[in-house]
């Protein structure tokens, strides 16, 4: 029987997983009324999650810390990988595909978590100054922000590259970077705005055309429909007829948000966003109390992601963004995306619960600072 200290217990943070727990739960049960078929293999990627949650919450992740710089190198060659050997699908070169077993591998997924890890670990081996980090430090620290951002961006997958980009700044915001330095950048990526538009694809132009005209895309008017349909209490699942009849596309994945406003209503919209809101909330507050960098990183960079995610999916089926393939977080299908704030998750209660070092052999020798 495995025995844990009981001030494992003691520090572990209950709030995150009580919060974490609907938000599964409606997905799971929201994307098998839409397709019992992915229902059944989403069902299958929390089982994987929540197995890489436990698994990674008993290792002893702070004595672990070297190994982040080789995670997040081994996924940067396999984003440089992808450029020789990767794999085509809807004209976007992303996938590579595994020998023999006929397996395909995302490295823009995987960078996720080695990307938020890697930045923990540099900042808490060169913290900010009192009045945060200057220029030199700034521009060794977005070194490792715009390398996987550019092999992202040009597969093409902006979304994913621009949310990566938003999360590392973000990060940086966070722990501390000089004010001028801010006020520099948002000068430069202003004056840059023109030359960045000349370098998009067709289809991302296409993407901001519809955006800005009248009319929204196919996609867009679909969506505000399915939402609009809703009310204030929602359908029955026989009589939410934009899912059911296959008007709203992309309705386990990109569009999940519609069909919970179709399906629940105002509230049951409201709801779901409440719950997003006192999770991001909660997880900043663990930022903000924590007392050693690693800590801080990950549970900021963890609020940020979900915020970014969730503020970009729900703006975008109400056409208040352009369409981009960004999913609403731990909500929408698909393993990769679960699985990697399952990781997340874990190293952060991981970093929480075993907040001394002896708690990993269960004998108080010697604490950790």
């Amino acid at each position: 029987m495995l025995n844990i200290d009981r001030r494992i217990l003691a520090h572990f943070d209950f709030v995150t997983v009580v919060l974490l727990i609907p938000i599964i739960f409606l997905s799971g049960w929201l994307i098998n009324e839409i397709h019992p078929m992915l229902g059944q293999k989403h069902l299958t990627y929390v089982a994987v999650g929540i197995g890489v949650f436990v698994t990674l919450f008993l290792l002893p992740v702070r004595r672990l810390f070297w190994l982040i710089p080789i995670f997040y190198w081994v996924s940067i060659l396999l984003l440089v990988a992808v450029e020789f050997v990767g794999h085509t699908r809807l004209g976007a070169q992303r996938w590579i595909e595994i020998p023999f077993v006929h397996f395909t591998l995302q490295p823009s997924e995987l960078i996720k978590p080695a990307f938020v890890l890697m930045l923990a670990y540099l900042i808490s081996r060169n913290p900010p100054e009192r009045e945060g980090y200057r220029f030199k430090a700034f521009m060794k620290l977005s070194f490792f922000i715009l390398l996987p951002f550019i092999l992202i961006a040009k597969e093409p997958d902006l979304g994913t590259a621009t949310v990566l980009a938003l999360l590392g700044f973000g990060i940086l915001f966070l722990v501390g970077v000089y004010w001028k330095i801010w006020v520099g950048l948002a000068a430069v990526f202003l004056i840059s705005l023109p030359l960045i538009y000349t370098q998009l694809h067709d289809y991302q132009k296409q993407r901001l055309a519809d955006f800005v005209s009248e009319k929204p895309s196919y996609h867009v008017e679909q969506s505000i429909i399915a939402i609009g349909s809703g009310g204030f209490m929602g359908k029955d699942k026989e009589d939410a007829t934009q899912t059911q009849m296959k008007f709203l596309p992309i309705a386990s994945s990109d569009f999940i948000f519609a069909y919970v406003v179709e399906r629940f209503g105002f509230f049951g919209g409201l709801f779901l966003i409440t719950l997003y809101a006192a999770l991001i909330i909660h997880l900043l507050m663990l930022s903000n109390w924590a007392s050693d960098y690693y800590t801080k990183v990950v549970s900021g960079g963890l609020s940020l992601l979900i915020f970014i995610y969730m503020s970009i999916n729900i703006a975008m089926t109400m056409g208040l963004f352009p369409v981009v393939g960004v999913p609403l977080p731990m909500f929408s299908y698909g393993g990769s995306s679960f699985v990697n704030f399952m990781v997340l998750f874990a190293v952060m209660e991981n970093l929480i619960a075993y907040k001394f070092r002896y708690l990993y052999d269960n004998v108080g020798k010697k604490s950790f600072v």
